[in-house]
């Protein structure tokens, strides 16, 4: 018998009605439509003061790696991959948003169907693999923004593109790290999508430190063009065992990188009830919430609290938000979350915080 998906007393009203309609779209489509009516919403002062309005929360500033963030709540990467409605998305409170994931090329991603819903679980399990409409396309769009786009943070989640060989794959980094060093306010190296087939074998201590150090040597020459140095972290996998979590944590402490983001989606289908559970992909949501914060403690000690993290993965509600960063998190960020609270959980997050 299926689990009946837990009720949620602080969903707003009208996402309360909205929801069903949205769960009645295959969610790829569903996410599509909400995409671009972000994206409308951006492009239209009138409408963007409207969500600001209804969305705007008090300042609960933090810093990290350098910046200075107008709070701890972000957008994960994933939701706009080609930085299509990003005015929008700022409208709903977020302190940062992290675009992408961006690959040197276009490319369709997976074959369809690819994403699926676990409402019993409250999860999602995703099997995209970085389809993107290329770092030209988005890099243009970035270019077209405000010279500073009010005060939310941009980051730009970058990943290699899906033909290009491991051995080859530093190479895909180097350019996407070119090409938006000038753009973004931080970039992220995503080597743990279990959704590109042998990417996760870059996050070995051998393969990361190897792609981590050129990438660190690129980033200098970059400074002194840019007169900045952009801050770089590393997204892990949560399925990543203790030895490997430390290899591939003194791989980043090594290079001098400036931050990780704990954690991308997992394979691990315990506990799940859905119909879909046996669905390949990766798993998002609610039932990552354990095994992400778990993960988010091991880091903080093994790095003394010295590399600041990002929590990312089955933060559903400001519970949820507060246990990560009482586990050692500086910035957290929402993605399976909005689908199931709406996006008013960007301001009960910011405003439940200290």
């Amino acid at each position: 018998m299926s689990k009946v998906e837990p009720s949620n007393p602080q969903l707003p009203t009208v996402y309360k009605l909205l929801r069903p309609c949205l769960f009645r779209l295959d969610p790829e489509r569903a996410h599509t439509f909400t995409l671009y009516a972000l994206r409308f919403a951006g492009a239209l002062p009138p409408l963007t003061m409207a969500l600001q309005v209804l969305y705007a929360a008090a300042p609960k500033p933090v810093t990290a790696f350098g910046l200075r963030f107008r709070n701890p709540v972000g957008l994960a990467a994933g939701y706009d991959k080609d930085a299509l409605a990003w005015r929008g998305l700022a409208a709903l409170g977020f302190g940062h948003l992290e675009l992408g994931t961006v690959t040197p090329l276009p490319q369709p991603g997976n074959p369809k169907p690819r994403l699926f819903r676990l409402p019993e679980d409250r999860g999602l399990i995703n099997r995209m693999g970085f389809p993107s409409r290329g770092s030209a396309y988005v890099a243009k769009k970035l270019k077209r923004a405000p010279a500073r786009r009010s005060s939310v943070r941009i980051g730009v989640n970058l990943g290699k593109n899906k033909h290009t060989p491991n051995e080859q794959a530093v190479f895909d980094y180097l350019s996407l790290f070119e090409i938006f060093a000038p753009l973004a306010d931080y970039l992220v190296i995503n080597v743990s999508s279990p959704n590109t087939e042998g990417l996760r074998r870059l996050q070995t201590r051998e393969n990361l430190e190897n792609l981590l150090t050129q990438l660190a040597h690129q980033r200098r020459i970059e400074a002194e063009r840019l007169e900045k140095r952009v801050p770089i972290l590393v997204k892990l996998s949560p399925d990543l065992d203790d030895a490997a979590l430390d290899a591939a944590l003194e791989a980043i402490v090594h290079t001098w990188m400036d931050g990780v983001i704990v954690t991308n989606t997992t394979t691990s289908r315990a506990g799940l009830h859905s119909r879909h559970a046996r669905q390949s992909g990766g798993l998002s949501g609610a039932p990552l919430r354990r095994m992400s914060t778990e993960m988010v403690a091991k880091v903080h000690r093994r790095t003394a609290g010295k590399l600041p993290i990002i929590a990312a993965g089955g933060i559903m509600s400001p519970e949820d938000a507060r246990a990560r960063l009482e586990a050692g998190a500086t910035l957290i960020q929402l993605y399976t979350g909005l689908i199931y609270a709406g996006p008013g959980l960007v301001k009960r997050i910011v405003t439940a915080l200290p």
